[in-house]
């Protein structure tokens, strides 16, 4: 990106990608973070000498609609569909997080045994489990097969497809339209954005109300967090890039809640736009003005974010020189898709970590994508003691170093690198 006279003009991206909303051409960077592999790509040893597929990690911002999104490489099927990494419950503040929303929204909407939930992207069922036990029917859409099994196992009836417009149609004839149509960290992952709203307007009950949570693009700004960055995210969401994008498939923002999970999150009310019932809050009013204001509707926000991530790579790498100069043990801990975007573009690999340890035993034994290094259990980090460990979920640095507490029996500290390296005794 040039300067000339204070104004921005485009240059050769290299790309003639068209926005997934509003169809402008992509001209403008907000940062590039190089070429990594898909962040759930674990590898098995006798895959250690293959070649791996690379892909251009770079987040572009539309001039016309200012949603930030990369291109898509790789199609949701190839990384979604029958085995997927991630599983929700292996995170206990994560849970519970979803306990509370369960007995929150229950109450507010008074749902009962004669109202419908159903959920997109419904995991392992971390979250509807809550509302099966509530006596709440409910319904799962998970198109990871390995996922919507370990939900059943929980009682959750799973529908196994990728959402749209298409799939709401058939769910709806088949099983009715929901009274409460959720999705945690789901709105982000889809590539054909216009389609997954659509679907979900076609689902949507009469006077139904939707809420979607996904990590705020202003907190991602605020805190540095470039690590959210992967390609398993296809856009970062502004609640005013949210609202146009809503509002032009017939459906109205009403509300709106910023949570502290993911590093910053948002979570969004919806409704038909002619449900006169549910009118515009304070706080979704207030959310929108602040945006405005500190500069989201302006390109300049967004270009000038690379530098400050250039940076923060340069004192990451800072510390772990030292560290191992100082003949430091470091190891590890989690293997999450954030963790992959950050050691693939500060380029660390075992000359830096030792190794990583992970609870989900669907990673255990395997190795992070493009940088190798084992993932093992936690219980190494007893047996070899190491004098940092390197928190690569950030979000979760309250639950992991109480989980840990015991490292600080042999002086070991923990180092969290988001948004810029601390280290706690």
């Amino acid at each position: 990106m040039n300067h000339k006279n204070n104004e921005y003009f485009a240059v050769d991206t290299g790309t003639s990608a068209k926005c997934r909303f509003c169809s402008s051409e992509l001209k403008f960077t907000m940062v590039d973070l190089g070429m990594s592999p898909l962040c759930q790509t674990h590898i098995e040893p006798h895959e250690l000498n293959n070649m791996e597929p690379f892909y251009p990690l770079h987040a572009y911002v539309c001039e016309e609609c200012f949603l930030v999104q990369l291109e898509e490489f790789v199609a949701p099927e190839q990384i979604f569909a029958n085995e997927y990494a991630y599983f929700s419950s292996y995170s206990d503040s994560w849970v519970e997080h979803a306990g509370k929303y369960v007995d929150m929204i229950t109450e507010k909407y008074n749902y009962t045994n004669s109202s419908l939930v159903m959920e997109i992207a419904s995991n392992d069922g971390y979250l509807l489990q809550h509302f099966v036990n509530k006596g709440i029917p409910c319904y799962g859409i998970e198109p990871a097969k390995n996922c919507a099994e370990a939900a059943k196992e929980k009682g959750v009836n799973s529908i196994t497809e990728f959402f749209g417009q298409e799939t709401a149609k058939m769910i709806a004839s088949k099983y009715g339209k929901p009274d409460l149509l959720l999705g945690n960290n789901v709105l982000a992952h889809v590539p054909d954005i216009n389609d997954f709203v659509s679907g979900m307007k076609e689902l949507l009950s009469e006077n139904g109300v939707i809420t979607m949570e996904f990590p705020h693009l202003y907190q991602l700004m605020r805190y540095n967090q470039f690590d959210t960055i992967y390609h398993e995210h296809f856009s970062y969401l502004s609640f005013l890039a949210v609202t146009n994008i809503f509002n032009h498939h017939g459906l109205k923002l009403f509300d709106v809640e910023e949570i502290p999970t993911h590093g910053g999150s948002i979570r969004i009310y919806a409704c038909h736009e002619q449900d006169k019932t549910k009118s515009m809050s304070t706080r979704a009013e207030e959310l929108l003005r602040r945006e405005v204001d500190e500069g989201f509707s302006t390109l300049r926000k967004y270009t000038d974010f690379e530098e400050n991530v250039r940076k923060t790579k340069r004192n990451i790498l800072d510390f772990l020189i030292k560290a191992k100069r100082e003949g430091k043990s470091v190891a590890g801990y989690g293997a999450p898709g954030k963790g992959n975007t950050l050691l693939n573009y500060c380029g660390i690999r075992r000359d830096f970590l030792d190794y990583t340890v992970d609870r989900s035993p669907h990673k255990q034994g395997r190795y992070t994508p493009g940088t190798h290094i084992p993932i093992l259990s936690p219980d190494v980090i007893k047996e070899t003691k190491p004098d940092y460990i390197f928190i690569l979920p950030w979000n979760l640095k309250t639950e992991i170093m109480k989980q840990l507490e015991y490292v600080r029996e042999w002086g070991g500290k923990f180092v969290v690198p988001i948004p810029e390296i601390n280290v706690y005794d």
